[in-house]
């Protein structure tokens, strides 16, 4: 087993994310997970990622707060405990409207390069 305490967390730089800290839980460099990883990310007040699609399946879980991500096909608020995947090629926006911090898990396999 391999633990990752929040405590020994590390950041890690999400390209296209504004006022939002990543942590690594699992996968890279925090722990051995050959097929996916997971991230947390808190999103301060107005908090966004950019309009971006990758060739990977995502899932996103709202811990606290609340996101909306925006699709080609419209947008959905997400607040705690509620979810999506996103489709390999789906096009996402995430943005925090609200003046709370909302926190996120991001669970993802990895690309073709580790």
């Amino acid at each position: 087993m391999q633990v990752t305490r929040i405590e020994d967390a590390k950041p890690y730089e999400a390209p296209g994310h504004f006022a939002m800290t990543g942590l690594r839980l699992q996968g890279h460099e925090a722990s051995d997970a050959n097929n996916f990883w997971v991230g947390l990310s808190h999103f301060l007040p107005g908090g966004r990622a950019d309009s971006s699609a990758s060739n990977i399946e995502k899932v996103y879980v709202v811990l606290a707060g609340e996101v909306t991500v925006v699709t080609d096909d419209g947008e959905t608020t997400l607040k705690a405990h509620d979810s999506c995947r996103l489709a390999p090629g789906e096009r996402r926006e995430i943005v925090n409207r609200t003046n709370q911090p909302a926190s996120m898990l991001v669970i993802m396999p990895y690309s073709d390069t580790k």
